[in-house]
């Protein structure tokens, strides 16, 4: 079975996709009045990403449909059955995410996303998809969302949130890794506190770069 490329998902997100393409002047809009060092600022601040995600609350910020791909294919590949991920948007990357959960047998995906009218938009999605089932998402901080109540083993974790948080988020769900647990961590270059977190030697991760702006990690153990 491959839920990703059959209906009701696979034009669903062709769809979604198609819509993310076109909000792309929006998302230029939103921020247009920040110069570029003011951008990057806000991206690497812990305090600051609040007003940016804010400015961003109506564009989809959706991942690329190559990068949807991987993550269903290395949550397939995992055999993953319990899945955590930071920040939702429109849910496209947790139809990704749901759908191999589906194809894996079932399972649960945890989702944190800070906007309330995005988690509306996320749940019609999952709703359209077939997939609702499968997700639980948690609305307001991911500090903490996702400080509770998570799965005791969880297999594979997706950081598209808050680049400043990543470290913190890690650190969050790290006693719940499995061995051999995938983390994948989208526009990881904004974050390079994080990126020297899950590069260091004896860090208890191996880490690579992969593909455009993704590292992608493994807990060890």
């Amino acid at each position: 079975m491959n839920t990703l490329t059959t209906t009701p998902l696979a034009p669903l997100l062709a769809s979604l996709f198609a819509a993310a393409d076109a909000a792309a002047p929006a998302t230029h809009a939103a921020v247009a009045d920040l110069t570029s060092d003011t951008l990057a600022r806000m991206m690497q601040s812990k305090t600051e990403y609040a007003e940016l995600y804010a400015r961003l609350k109506d564009v989809p910020l959706a991942v690329s449909p190559q990068t949807g791909q991987l993550l269903y294919m290395l949550a397939r590949s995992s055999g993953a059955q319990h899945i955590v991920e930071f920040g939702t948007s429109f849910g496209i990357s947790t139809l990704h995410l749901a759908a191999a959960l589906r194809d894996n047998g079932g399972g649960k995906l945890i989702s944190s996303e800070f906007e309330p009218a995005k988690v509306a938009r996320a749940q019609q999605n999952l709703a359209d998809g077939g997939l609702a089932d499968l997700v639980e998402i948690r609305v307001g901080d991911a500090l903490q969302t996702l400080s509770r109540d998570l799965p005791s083993r969880i297999d594979l974790v997706l950081l598209d949130g808050a680049k400043a948080l990543y470290p913190e988020i890690l650190a969050l769900l790290a006693p719940h890794l499995r061995p051999g647990a995938l983390i994948i961590a989208d526009n990881a270059d904004d974050s390079p506190e994080y990126l020297a977190q899950v590069r260091a030697v004896g860090g208890g991760y191996l880490s690579v770069p992969f593909a455009a702006d993704v590292e992608l990690s493994m807990r060890l153990g």
